[in-house]
């Protein structure tokens, strides 16, 4: 069997989430799969070196201009030049006349739900990024072998939303996992490489924030403002790859101007780096609105990092019981589930303990297993 897999983004080097996800794919079907025949489409870019081609994986450059167009027309064009007999797009999108048999991952449909491009928040890269979504996903999902989404919760959201009978088999949940290099450091010379590498400080809280409204940058920022007034040990916070204007912007907007002098801004951190900041942050904060599933969560949990996360969506789910539960929606929450990691020792190591073990459950080798079952049952 020949399959396709998309990958347009792989090669860039600033990767996010679904791009994480793709990569693993990939990787862990070449250590499980020595019998079917891979193209993996890509757009060249400057991380050429993320995969490696083998045997039965061939890693295929395109062009084809802007996203939509490379999906849209080079894609399909050159999944049917080098005969696939199915094509699985990874990241929400597929194309919409394409003859081969299709399977996209649609890890949410956060873009559906009622979001207006005029709604404040977000960049407008974010928001028409949003809208060809909201263009494309109806049409794929409907020709679709299956659609994979990554947690229980989201399924139950795309099955409501698109109106799927009950016994429809094309609606499949398959948990992400986490990476092997994710793990405690202890090695001094680690982790003191990356503290000087990024200037980290002594002691701080971590978030993953952006600009995406569902990351709740504002409440934590709030929350974060609220527990440096109590008289518990002084942190800073620590946040990746946020443009500082935006930060000041948003600082401005909570009426805390000053709270800047608190944050340290790392700017992009390569993904091999972040274990050693999880393995030396006093708490992991990721109370967002809405998440799909939430690999840095279990990122955190194998570094031994205690985590804050949210009574919302699939956090719940994928913490398992291993997490500090906050409603993301009430600022004071975050602050007292800070304050409880920083004063009391026993609950903090048990939130920790518990992490290791929830961490364990998830795997990426379990995930392309499950994908290779659904390209067997299309063959």
């Amino acid at each position: 069997m020949k399959i396709g897999i998309e990958g347009q983004r792989l090669f860039r080097l600033k990767k996010h989430g679904m791009d994480m996800v793709a990569l693993e794919l990939i990787r862990n079907l070449q250590k499980i799969d020595t019998e079917n025949e891979y193209y993996i489409f890509v757009k060249p870019d400057v991380d050429s070196g993320c995969l490696s081609p083998s045997d039965n994986f061939h890693i295929v450059e395109l062009g084809g201009g802007p996203y939509p167009s490379w999906e849209q027309i080079a894609l399909p064009k050159a999944a049917k030049k080098y005969g696939c007999d199915v094509l699985h797009c990874t990241s929400n999108t597929a194309p919409v006349n394409s003859k081969i048999p299709l399977i996209i991952t649609l890890h949410d449909i956060i873009y559906l739900e009622s979001i207006s491009i005029f709604k404040k928040g977000g960049t407008w890269y974010q928001k028409l990024g949003n809208m060809y979504r909201r263009w494309n996903v109806p049409r794929v999902v409907k020709k679709s072998e299956y659609i994979i989404t990554v947690s229980h919760f989201e399924k139950n959201r795309i099955k409501s939303f698109f109106g799927f009978p009950e016994d429809d088999k094309r609606l499949v949940a398959i948990y992400n996992g986490v990476s092997e290099h994710f793990v405690k450091i202890t090695d001094l010379s680690e982790l003191n490489r990356v503290k000087e590498k990024y200037q980290l400080p002594d002691n701080y809280a971590f978030f993953l924030g952006n600009t995406d409204p569902k990351k709740n940058t504002r409440n934590v920022l709030k929350a974060f403002s609220d527990y440096l007034k109590t008289p518990n040990p002084p942190m800073k916070l620590v946040m990746l790859d946020y443009e500082k204007s935006a930060l000041d912007a948003l600082l401005a907007e909570i009426g805390d101007k000053q709270l800047i002098n608190h944050i340290h801004l790392t700017g992009y951190v390569v993904n091999t780096d972040l274990p050693a900041i999880y393995s030396q942050c006093k708490l992991f904060l990721y109370p967002s609105l809405r998440e799909s599933f939430g690999i840095p969560m279990l990122e955190a949990m194998r570094c031994g990092s205690p985590v804050i996360t949210s009574n919302t969506s699939s956090m719940p789910e994928v913490s398992g019981g291993a997490a500090l539960i906050i409603d993301p929606y009430k600022a004071e929450e975050i602050t007292e589930a800070m304050i409880k990691l920083v004063q009391d020792e026993k609950l903090r190591d048990d939130i920790i303990q518990k992490g290791f073990l929830q961490a364990e459950k998830f795997s990426w080798q379990a995930m392309a297993r499950e994908v290779l079952n659904l390209y067997k049952d299309i063959a």
